[in-house]
């Protein structure tokens, strides 16, 4: 029993568990005693290149950092105007409820219809991206963005409430991609000793550009019109559109297994392989059913960087490839550089043989695994939470005693971009560094389970939030408290959402890789779906309880804590449940397989 997690009696290694050495996050280098291995040779000592590149021109490991860093920063700018459009009207609720003459319910309701839309279109174009790559779905959806946000704020007079509607959710379609693929994108184009500070950025792009944007738009509105908050990210993505299509070509690429040397089963050469669980894999090595290359949406690099030997029977045979000519694939060194105007194309072959259909369904039975749905809550709940909180915010900032308006509205957003920034910073300091102090006191044996530690600080700041918002805003009405005490804990609140929805990533690739893809998928779809639904009935609740919020978020807090609690069950039991799933596959129950 190592650390208070149960031993598993069926397996002697179950997948996940792994050997860290003395650091999870340090590259390896060619004087730890591989050989025959790719390294980067820029510093003082080589780093093995992790994953190994092959020897195809094309390979967008292959491409200089300059061309890399370029594609990274253009989808990261045109993430951030994509996710913006979600929060867009929070700073607006009661302009927009003079121009279109409808409730504060109905003004709420456009926030969620956009919600449904990313939930929705996740759903189907993971699949497309995983079998087709990325390149089709970001020149697409930075059209539809272009589109769409011109036909937002053409939709600006109460007989148009229903297009603005209709425009929400095409909004919401569009910026699905960027969501789901932006980070997948950067696991593409960097080895993992590169991933970090880039990964870093293309998620404060996703996210936290979603906290700052109402701080510009209530300036916006009552500068020149609420129509051009969606007019200017329909200018901003039009601009990012070129960009998009000269100089973001593909970068999925299907690379052989053994290359990938942080996805690799085991730390035995020519084990890689193995999928069944009476193959008896070694001890401490991770197991692989997919042999999936890809890296899953919203997730960091660095959780993956479990450095392992090459397979040595996959490098014989792809020289053995070579060394025929045709009696196999063409061997990367033979492949000729694809022209610029090639690399325009929006499909450049299949990465995967798989089904669509099968890929499209795969995620649907994992929301009844306990750790996926885990997931699903730890992410998805607070994330709700913050938009609840947006929606009924004008609720008491718009009224006596404070009597904003929209450009004060917009700058309280100050609060919850400065708690994304405190969590991304709390987020990033634990996750690495309990995972090294927890494998040290384990005797070096890394257990998946390490990662749910960062509950800990997301309940003490995400419930603080919860409960503290619904008092001091209460408070606010009477003059009891001043406005920046309940935007306090509204930044709390995004800071515990923040590391929740780090801790669910990292545990959910840590534990269960080879599933990865499929569980963000559910976590995006649960995420939204929640959040659309939350909008629903926001106004109605605070209306039962007397437009009180102390027992409205009395009841949310709590029920945020129940689930934060449902983490001691899951570390416990964690690694037999994934001994259990490994010998009992769920997917290929189901047919999925």
């Amino acid at each position: 029993m190592g650390l208070g997690i149960l031993e598993d009696v069926s397996m002697e290694h179950v997948p996940g568990t792994t050997r860290y050495f003395d650091d999870p996050e340090r590259p390896q280098y060619a004087a730890d005693g591989v050989e025959g291995l790719k390294c980067d040779t820029s510093g003082p000592v080589p780093i093995i290149l992790v994953p190994q590149p092959s020897d195809d021109p094309n390979d967008p490991l292959n491409w200089p950092l300059w061309k890399r860093d370029l594609i990274t920063f253009i989808l990261s700018i045109t993430a951030i105007f994509a996710t913006a459009l979600g929060p867009l009207l929070a700073a607006n609720t009661i302009t927009l409820t003079f121009a279109f003459t409808r409730p504060f319910s109905a003004i709420a309701e456009l926030t969620g219809w956009y919600l449904l839309g990313v939930g929705a279109a996740g759903f189907l174009f993971v699949p497309s991206g995983r079998i087709w790559g990325k390149r089709h779905l970001f020149v697409f959806s930075t059209i539809l963005l272009v589109i769409t946000s011109a036909w937002g704020g053409a939709s600006n007079t109460k007989e148009l409430y229903r297009s603005m509607v209709a425009a929400r959710v095409w909004q919401g379609i569009a910026t699905a991609p960027f969501e789901a693929f932006v980070n997948a994108a950067v696991g593409d184009l960097y080895y993992v000793h590169e991933r970090g500070k880039r990964m870093a950025f293309s998620n404060l792009a996703v996210f936290g550009g979603a906290f700052f944007t109402p701080i510009l738009v209530g300036k916006i509105t009552a500068t020149i019109g609420w129509p051009w908050t969606f007019y200017f990210i329909s200018i901003f993505c039009a601009a990012c559109l070129p960009a998009i299509f000269f100089f973001c070509p593909e970068t999925a690429y299907h690379r052989e297994a053994s290359l990938n040397l942080d996805m690799v089963a085991t730390d035995r050469p020519g084990t890689a392989n193995a999928k069944h669980p009476n193959e008896a894999p070694p001890p401490y090595g991770d197991t692989d059913r997919s042999g999936s290359t890809s890296t899953p949406p919203g997730t960091n690099g660095n959780a993956d960087a479990h450095v392992h030997e090459a397979d040595s029977a996959g490098f014989k045979e792809s020289r053995l490839h070579a060394e025929k000519g045709t009696s196999g694939p063409v061997p990367p060194a033979a492949r000729q550089k694809v022209t610029f105007r090639q690399s325009l194309a929006l499909f450049n072959g299949r990465k995967t043989d798989e089904s669509f259909w099968k890929l499209l369904f795969r995620p649907l039975p994992l929301f009844i695994h306990p750790a996926f749905l885990w997931a699903c809550l730890a992410q998805g709940l607070l994330i709700g939470w913050t938009v609840f909180i947006g929606v009924i915010m004008a609720q008491f900032f718009f009224g006596t005693p404070l009597w904003w308006n929209e450009v004060e509205t917009g700058y309280a957003y100050t609060a919850a971009f400065i708690g994304a920034i405190i969590g991304f910073i709390i987020a990033g300091g634990l996750a690495d560094w309990t995972a090294r102090v927890m494998t040290r006191w384990n005797n070096g044996v890394y257990e998946p389970e390490f990662r749910l530690v960062l509950i800990i600080p997301q309940m003490i700041l995400g419930c603080a939030g919860l409960y503290g918002w619904g008092i001091t805003v209460d408070g606010l009405l009477k003059d009891k408290y001043h406005y920046t005490v309940p935007m306090t804990f509204f930044a709390l609140e995004v800071a515990g959402m923040v590391i929740g929805a780090v801790a669910s990533s990292l545990y959910i690739v840590d534990a269960y890789r080879d599933l990865a893809i499929e569980g963000f998928t559910c976590m995006i779809i649960f995420k939204n779906i929640f959040s659309f639904a939350l909008t629903f009935k926001a106004f109605d609740w605070l209306i039962e309880n007397n437009t009180k919020a102390r027992p409205l978020f009395n009841a949310l807090g709590s029920v945020q804590l129940v689930v934060c609690l449902l983490t001691i069950p899951l570390y416990v039991y964690g690694k037999r449940l994934r001994s259990f799933s490994h010998r009992h596959d769920l997917l290929a129950a189901c047919g999925l397989r």
